[in-house]
């Protein structure tokens, strides 16, 4: 039996990853549940699964849990997390929390030699030198989780020993495809919100809208498969059925295939290495006839051109725009800048930001911090 810690078990990779232990619970235990506001179904979960630790990371709702769980240790904080990824009888640890305070945790987790299911990509986005290496000199398996990494990770299964010539990574292009800049001037949260194919958090999604999650995902994947920025290409996919693909160096092309629903990519890291029967729906190629394929707008979605500027210079500069993507997506869901407006201020971090070449995990932390404060003047101005 597999012993889980789960943070961030309250959004939707937490909860589907809660469908599949409930589904399956000669193979898992839960043994750790956070989240940071949603108290009440925390409370409800801690209830059906009994682990034996809770975590709320918003102080303010602490004595609720407590309460509601006098046979369980409940810790809050955000430095609890860490607790969260030490216990003793845990083995694996998903990390599904949204942005850069996935981290420390992560970090803590390799330390304690715990197997890794990164559902986090900020993670590696922020510090991903320092987290593979980390991972690497603890033995620890880190299994990506989002759907494209898994893709990508599953087509190398036995190909341990074949040069990767490039990878693929498949865009939805979200709700906007196709849309040019007049277009995209006055469009609402709302309207960015409509993912056309996947159920998502709402900062996931207006990242999917804006490009920046690809972005994103093409920085964790050069760290994950030990990439170069050039041998990473986004091609917009708009049925999401094709999750990634990798050509290796005589050309060939492997791809991994099924429909957008996170459980099967969350199913196959908490199994693996084995592959473990589920009730999941069957992709049937009568119902997609086609396949399309078509290039990223970088000019209209300049978030995508951003993060791959941001991966070549390396350094601290992945981590600068994560800091000020997340400030800003806070800022549009709060109707507090346009869409558009969001790539401009990522910009002007990058450019007033300090940069470091090669940074510890005390630039890492402090760079996030000061771009934060940078940004957040820029969106009140």
């Amino acid at each position: 039996m597999k012993r889980i810690s789960i943070l961030g078990s309250t959004g939707s990779i937490g909860t589907q990853a809660l469908d599949v232990v409930r589904a399956n619970p000669d193979l898992y235990k839960v043994e750790v549940l956070t989240a940071q506001n949603n108290a009440a179904l925390l409370i409800e979960q801690a209830l059906a699964f009994k682990p034996a630790m809770v975590v709320i990371t918003c102080e303010d709702h602490y004595q609720t849990v407590k309460k509601a769980l006098p046979n369980v240790e409940v810790l809050c904080g955000e430095e609890a997390l860490i607790a969260a990824v030490q216990l003793p009888q845990v083995d694996f640890v998903l990390t599904a929390i949204m942005g850069s305070v996935g981290l420390k945790p992560t970090i803590a987790a390799i330390q304690s030699k715990k197997d890794i299911g990164l559902a986090n990509k900020e993670t590696l986005v922020v510090a991903g030198e320092l987290v593979m290496q980390l991972a690497k000199e603890n033995g620890v398996k880190i299994i990506p989780v989002d759907s494209e990494h898994s893709a990508i990770f599953q087509c190398l299964v036995g190909e341990e020993s074949n040069p990767i010539e490039k990878i693929f990574l498949t865009a939805s292009g979200g709700p906007f495809r196709g849309k040019d800049t007049a277009f995209l001037t006055n469009v609402t949260k709302k309207e960015a919100l409509k993912h056309p194919n996947w159920v998502m958090g709402a900062k996931i999604t207006i990242d999917s809208a804006s490009l920046m999650n690809k972005g994103l995902e093409a920085i964790e994947a050069k760290w994950l498969f030990d990439l170069k920025s050039e041998q990473i290409e986004v091609v917009v996919h708009p049925q999401s059925i094709i999750h990634s693909m990798v050509q290796f160096n005589d050309g060939s092309i492997k791809a991994q295939l099924g429909l957008p629903d996170m459980k099967l990519p969350i199913h196959y890291a908490l199994a693996y290495p084995q592959r473990v029967n589920s009730n999941f729906e069957r992709f049937n190629f009568l119902n997609y006839p086609e396949f399309t394929f078509s290039q990223a707008d970088t000019k209209t979605f300049r978030n995508l051109d951003i993060a791959f500027r941001a991966m070549e210079k390396g350094g601290n500069m992945p981590c600068i725009i994560n800091a000020a993507n997340e400030v800003v997506v806070d800022a549009f869901l709060k109707d507090k800048i346009g869409f558009l407006q969001m790539s401009d201020i990522i910009e002007e971090c990058m450019q007033e930001i300090e940069f470091i070449l090669k940074p510890t995990l005390n630039n890492y932390l402090e760079t996030d911090h000061h771009t934060r404060i940078f940004a957040n003047t820029l969106v009140t101005k």
